[in-house]
C-alpha cells in the first residue's frame, strides 16, 4: 500500500514526529477489529488505544532498517489481536457469560453484509442495519480462531498473505478456517432465519 509505504518512511525517520500519522490512518480498522472480536465498543477502544501504545513502544525499540521492512497492517493487526485475545481471556477467567452488547455504528462487515445506499428508503435502511446486527451477533458466536480470520479477511481487508502473517499461521490453515468460519455463519443464519419463520407462522 503506497500510503503505509510511505508512512513507514517517515517512522524510519521520525518515530514521534509522524506517529500522530500512523494513528489517524489505522485508527479506524484497529477499533473495527477489535470490535468485532469483543463485541464491546469500550473494550474495543481501549484495545485499539493500547494497541497503538504498545506499537509506539516497539517501533521506539526497533532502529530504521526493522522499520522500513515491516509490513504495516498486519504488524498493527497483530498487536490488536493479542490484546483481544488477553482480554477475552480474562473474561473466561471471570466467567463473563453474560452476552455481551453490540455495536451497529462500527464498520460493516465487508462482503457478509449489504452496503449502504445513501438514497434507500427508511424501510431498506432498518434492514440494512437489522442484517449488521444479526451478523455482528453470529460473528461472536465463532470458536476464536475462525472469527479472527473472518475478521481479517472480510471486516479488515487483509490479502490471505497479510491474515497469515498476522496469525502466524500457514496461508493454507488461513484460508480454511475463513472458508469454515463463513459456512458457520451461514448455517447460524439460515438457522436464525427459520426459526423466525416458524415464530411468525408459530
Amino acid at each position: 500500500m503506497d500510503t503505509d509505504g510511505s508512512l513507514i518512511s517517515a517512522l524510519a525517520q521520525d518515530l514521534d514526529g509522524s506517529f500522530e500519522a500512523l494513528v489517524v490512518a489505522h485508527q479506524d480498522r484497529l477499533y473495527s477489529i477489535a470490535l468485532r472480536l469483543l463485541g464491546d465498543t469500550r473494550d474495543a477502544e481501549e484495545a485499539a488505544q493500547d494497541a497503538f501504545i504498545r506499537a509506539h513502544r516497539a517501533l521506539a525499540s526497533y532502529d530504521s532498517e526493522r522499520i522500513l521492512e515491516l509490513r504495516l497492517r498486519p504488524w498493527l493487526a497483530t498487536i490488536v489481536l493479542n490484546l483481544c485475545r488477553s482480554r477475552l481471556g480474562r473474561r473466561a477467567a471471570r466467567s463473563a457469560v453474560a452476552r455481551p452488547a453490540l455495536s451497529l455504528d462500527a464498520a460493516e462487515l465487508g462482503t457478509l453484509e449489504p452496503r449502504a445506499d445513501q438514497t434507500a428508503e427508511p424501510a431498506a435502511t432498518a434492514a440494512r442495519r437489522d442484517a449488521r446486527e444479526t451478523w455482528a451477533a453470529l460473528l461472536m458466536t465463532l470458536p476464536p480462531a475462525y472469527r479472527s480470520a473472518v475478521v481479517l479477511r472480510h471486516v479488515d481487508g487483509l490479502s490471505y498473505p497479510e491474515v497469515a502473517i498476522a496469525l502466524d499461521r500457514p496461508e493454507g490453515t488461513v484460508k480454511a478456517q475463513v472458508h469454515r468460519g463463513l459456512a458457520l455463519l451461514r448455517t447460524a443464519f439460515e438457522a436464525a432465519q427459520q426459526r423466525e419463520r416458524e415464530e411468525r407462522t408459530g
